[in-house]
């Protein structure tokens, strides 16, 4: 079969012995292919990143190897920051935690959050300290994602929103 102008069919069979199909900076990958394939998608992220990696024009297949896809997948994930377009892996750790700044939030509504969770803290906090201290209790909180994003498909799906109860439907 025809796949992405590659033919496949011939070479999935001995997929254990390709190695990878990319061009590192001009030099052949000799690392072993994965199963991992370099899409259009992930070629266009390579582009956008200007990473040093293109297709061999001699390779038979577009497989890539696990440590290309590492490298693909962690400036693909990385979160935009303000300061710098691409630092340069330093902060690997915190790939995919977006950031949540309860300081925005008015006092009472964090004393509410406080009281509601039983957050231990010492009396007396400023809105920064309890802003703090509460954000790294939030990150402590365990979720269930694929429920809660499974659970926010369907109200929206069924509109069983209630802010749009209260409000009347219509906005016009």
């Amino acid at each position: 079969g025809l796949m992405n102008g590659f033919s496949t069919e011939e070479e999935t069979q001995s997929g254990h012995n390709q190695i990878c199909c990319l061009l590192d900076d001009s030099e052949r990958c000799t690392r072993p292919a994965g199963n991992a394939s370099y899409s259009k998608r992930i070629q266009k992220t390579v582009a956008q990143r200007k990473l040093k990696l293109n297709i061999d024009p001699s390779a038979r297949h577009i497989y890539i190897c696990d440590y290309h896809k590492g490298v693909i997948q962690s400036v693909r994930t990385k979160r935009k920051r303000k300061d710098s377009e691409d630092d340069n892996g330093s902060n690997e750790q915190e790939m995919d935690i977006p950031e949540v700044d309860l300081f925005q939030l008015q006092v009472n509504t964090l004393r509410r959050y406080k009281r509601h969770y039983k957050v231990p803290m010492r009396p007396g906090l400023n809105k920064a300290e309890l802003a703090d201290t509460l954000a790294r209790h939030f990150r402590t909180i365990p979720i269930a994602e694929k429920e809660a994003i499974t659970f926010f498909i369907y109200m929206v799906k069924n509109n069983k929103n209630k802010l749009d109860q209260k409000n009347g439907s219509d906005p016009c």
